[in-house]
């Protein structure tokens, strides 16, 4: 179990207050136990890509985190710096604001400004939509736009919310998907059973924080992680 779970896992490593000895151990650890990425703060993005270099874990990066809402054309330069830098997955929050104003074409502007420079550097990109904001059927519009705009996953949560991954809103992403874009469940995975609903589900990613990592290895017990 512990290397089936461990292919499914962004262990995040978000905490703004953790020093650079914390993420070193946080990012060797995920390492270690070949998460499939590890997701870090900005400042941490060189020494990810250093630490997970040759290895089976790639580097991403959140950007435009937590809000989403700074302008497309600074999410595009976060974006082309974070991939000259070496990163091969980034987690974007979109404008949730738009979403909940039914700003659509601006939505969409604002994913693309990003998505276009993952697109031709060969980076896998995820959206943030920030869920527990949304109504069900904002988070389907959103679904489809973030698809149509070249997207590769929607991702429920930033974790710094009010809440994190829920059932109803997972199902609203996947059945709106129709397999055009893959869907990433964030936020409130603290133990194996959620986990495991979540992948059944069709979730082909999980961001859980960095020290939950140990509990669903393990394949038991609960974190306490607030993430």
């Amino acid at each position: 179990m512990e290397n089936s779970i461990a292919r499914y896992l962004d262990h995040a490593i978000l905490k703004p207050e953790m020093t650079r000895i914390e993420a070193i151990e946080a990012i060797k650890y995920g390492i270690e136990h070949k998460v499939r990425t590890v997701c870090v703060r900005p400042c941490d993005v060189e020494l990810a890509v250093e630490l997970c270099r040759g290895t089976e874990t790639d580097p991403c990066v959140v950007l435009g985190f937590p809000h989403g809402c700074v302008l497309p054309e600074v999410k595009a330069f976060e974006a082309s710096t974070y991939i000259d830098l070496g990163v091969k997955e980034i987690d974007m929050v979109v404008n949730y604001g738009f979403i909940r104003s039914g700003m659509w074409e601006e939505v969409e502007r604002d994913i693309r400004a990003v998505s276009d420079k993952t697109r031709k550097a060969g980076v896998l990109l995820k959206v943030i939509l920030e869920t527990c904001t949304l109504s069900r059927e904002e988070i389907i519009r959103a679904t489809e736009i973030a698809a149509n705009a070249g997207a590769d996953f929607v991702k429920t949560s930033t974790g710094f919310h009010s809440a994190g991954a829920t059932e109803e809103a997972v199902k609203a992403m996947v059945e709106a998907a129709k397999g055009r874009i893959k869907v990433k469940a964030s936020g409130g995975i603290r133990d194996i059973e959620t986990a495991r609903r979540f992948i059944e589900m069709g979730c082909e990613r999980l961001g859980v924080g960095y020290s939950t990592t140990p509990v669903l290895l393990k394949g038991e017990g609960r974190s306490s992680e607030n993430y």
